[in-house]
């Protein structure tokens, strides 16, 4: 796996925490409902599904948000191939990746070959009604050289406080430019920063409650 790899610790033995970011790739309440609530149903899924749909997020993490939506397209009765785009500058091992998602025995058919792939150093991963890569570097330079364009975006950085860089004004403006007309992005953030970069670049931006203990999130639409 090229790139830094990702420096962990373990919260309660099964949430990883970043210890470059000091924050955690999912929420410590129950981090299969909040991708569920902030970027599946955040972006308007699975009404949206169609063969050929493409969801690019940045920041890959776990993988979680990745399977959640893979196994919504299953469970939805979707046909076709469904694509994924992940941008990720501090990849997991194969390792720590099957024990943080070890939590979500419910995903466990679908991480295992997704862990299989990864743990053989595949980016490129093509597995049943699913074409997924990862795109490894600092997404400030390989997002403006990618060359697709995704239908719903995951904005799933660590907290703007915390990883600003994911949440630069100049990398959500990429944003905007790899987004087809009536795309959509979504995030867990509802920071005034970053609405207003969103609406900056071009989103119609609106605010709807948060998941747990957060108050707010934020959806956006491109016209």
């Amino acid at each position: 796996m090229q790139g830094q790899t990702a420096e962990l610790e373990w919260r309660d033995g099964a949430v990883p925490v970043s210890t470059r970011f000091d924050d955690p790739y999912f929420s410590l309440d129950d981090g299969l409902s909040e991708t569920a609530y902030v970027f599946l149903d955040g972006n308007g899924l699975p009404a949206r599904f169609r063969d050929g749909f493409h969801v690019a997020e940045l920041g890959f993490g776990t993988g979680l948000n990745l399977l959640a939506l893979w196994q919504l397209w299953q469970d939805s009765g979707q046909t076709g191939m469904l694509h994924y785009t992940g941008f990720e500058a501090y990849p997991m091992t194969a390792a720590d990746m099957e024990a943080a998602l070890a939590a979500f025995p419910a995903l466990a058919d679908l991480a295992r070959p997704l862990i299989h792939a990864w743990g053989a150093g595949e980016t490129r991963i093509t597995l049943p009604g699913l074409e997924a890569e990862v795109i490894l570097g600092d997404a400030r330079d390989t997002l403006p050289r990618w060359d697709g364009r995704a239908d719903a975006w995951f904005l799933d950085g660590f907290a703007p406080a915390k990883n600003p860089e994911l949440w630069d004004p100049a990398l959500l403006a990429q944003v905007a430019a790899h987004t087809a007309p009536g795309g959509t992005a979504a995030t867990y953030t509802a920071a005034g920063a970053v609405r207003r970069a969103l609406a900056d670049a071009g989103f119609e931006v609106t605010r709807r409650s948060g998941f747990g203990r957060k108050r707010h999130m934020t959806q956006a639409r491109l016209p």
